[in-house]
């Protein structure tokens, strides 16, 4: 239950930092916040172990979640998802 309560918190936080960063914060609302940063946050980690980086740290952990959620917000831009 623990696990589950940081992953959402985590996830949030993690959407919300992506998406000022890509200019949607105002489309985006708490729920999907928290949707792209816990699919971005698995999509970053996927992403940079396939060019062999893996993350270690609470600093570099964080980043490599944000630029995931970021290449997914770019992702659902170019489906015309968000704008």
């Amino acid at each position: 239950m623990t696990s589950l309560v940081w992953t959402i918190i985590i996830g949030g936080v993690v959407g919300w930092l992506a998406s000022i960063f890509m200019k949607t914060n105002a489309q985006m609302g708490l729920l999907a916040n928290i949707v792209v940063g816990i699919v971005g946050s698995w999509l970053g980690f996927w992403l940079f172990g396939v060019v062999g980086f893996h993350a270690s740290g609470l600093i570099a952990s964080l980043v490599v979640r944000v630029i995931g959620a970021m290449v997914l917000i770019a992702i659902l831009k170019g489906f015309r998802v968000l704008r």
